[in-house]
């Protein structure tokens, strides 16, 4: 009997490090041997719907090599496809694709939405007879997989890139804000976050002794406009300025969102923005000193930039990857290949499986 086949897809945003697992998986199947094809679905499910497979297994070992350092989803694709309860000619079609291809092992990488697809597949696959082995690997910036006293995945690959890169940004603004204050007093920063607030926390980084005229709004802090309005003037009365780190899904007013397939709010899509609300209302009501609110919002940089990705994300996502390849190996259906932290005041990791289900 031929050995079965082998396909690995990406869904939702892309991280500087999500290369890395792909990088992993790709790699440790390859060490293991045994195995078929490995396929990629290039743009994710979408992919597997429209039968785009790419053939991984043909790509010279230097180029597979170089998916570790390679940032964002560029190499094999990525995309926001809801396979919804009822979409059954979808799930049938993957199935179908799947038979096709004599695929044996599905791995899919991405936030809470993927593995949720990645436990309806293997279901679905299970209830029409086709030995397949479904795997999770998680992906996401926001941090925002699993639960949140951490016994299912203590963080996400992804996370401490966009951290590391947030406590740089914070560190310029500093200097920017330091230097133009007289007439640029408040400087309103937009991180990326659409629930949890880890990104935009991460801005305290840049100032752990709390040195700076740093305020940082999380989503879930349920402050309103004025009050926030407050906390920033009190900052500058009494150190002249104020850096002001918001989450994009702070609610602070009416932005125009726009929605994806999945009901997310697209926030870099939408008609403005949390920080566009916040400068507008402190410019409007007016500073506790002279001059004006600036706003300075990160777009997708901060999920594809490469200069400050952190070398440990870049490391656990590949070990990540190279868990989730070994859990198929062993015919270890339905689980996420998870990070979970070791007791101690030394941070170490260790690498183990959590049911999709969860």
């Amino acid at each position: 009997m031929a050995s079965r086949n082998i396909v690995v897809a990406q869904s939702g945003g892309p991280s500087p490090v999500i290369n890395s697992s792909l990088c992993g998986v790709v790699e440790t199947f390859r060490a293991l041997g045994g195995f078929g094809t490995i396929y990629a679905g290039y743009h994710g499910i979408e992919g597997i719907l429209q039968e785009e497979l790419l053939d991984l297994s043909a790509q010279p070992a230097e180029e597979i090599s170089l998916l570790r350092t390679t940032p964002a989803a560029g190499a094999i694709g990525t995309c926001r496809y809801k396979l919804r309860d009822d979409a059954h000619e979808d799930y049938e079609r993957i199935i179908e694709v799947f038979k096709a291809h004599n695929v044996g092992y599905f791995l899919y990488n991405g936030g809470n939405d993927s593995m949720d697809t990645a436990h309806k597949v293997a279901k679905l696959a299970a209830e029409r007879g086709l030995d397949l082995v479904a795997v999770g690997i998680p992906k996401t910036i926001d941090n925002d997989v699993g639960d949140s006293e951490f016994r299912l995945i203590d963080h996400t690959p992804g996370y401490g890139s966009v951290a590391r890169y947030w406590a740089y940004m914070v560190l310029g603004a500093e200097e920017e804000n330091r230097g133009s204050s007289p007439s640029d007093p408040v400087l309103v920063m937009q991180a990326m976050g659409r629930r949890i607030g880890f990104i935009p926390a991460a801005a305290r980084l840049a100032d752990p002794q709390r040195e700076m005229p740093l305020l940082i709004f999380l989503a879930e802090s349920g402050i309103t406009l004025p009050e926030v309005a407050d906390r920033v003037n009190d900052m500058v009365r009494t150190r002249g300025r104020a850096l002001v780190v918001v989450s994009e899904g702070l609610k602070l007013g009416d932005i125009g969102e726009t929605r994806d397939a999945f009901g997310h709010t697209q926030f870099s899509a939408s008609e403005t923005t949390v920080a566009q609300i916040l400068v507008n209302y402190l410019n409007r009501v007016g500073l506790a000193a002279r001059g004006s609110a600036r706003q300075n919002v990160a777009g997708t940089h901060q999920r594809h930039d490469m200069i400050h990705a952190s070398t440990v994300d870049i490391a656990e996502a590949y070990a990540v990857g190279q868990q989730a390849a070994l859990l198929a190996a062993q015919g270890e259906s339905g689980y996420m290949a998870t990070i979970l932290r070791e007791p101690g005041p030394i941070y170490r990791v260790r690498y183990d499986k959590v049911p999709l289900e969860q």
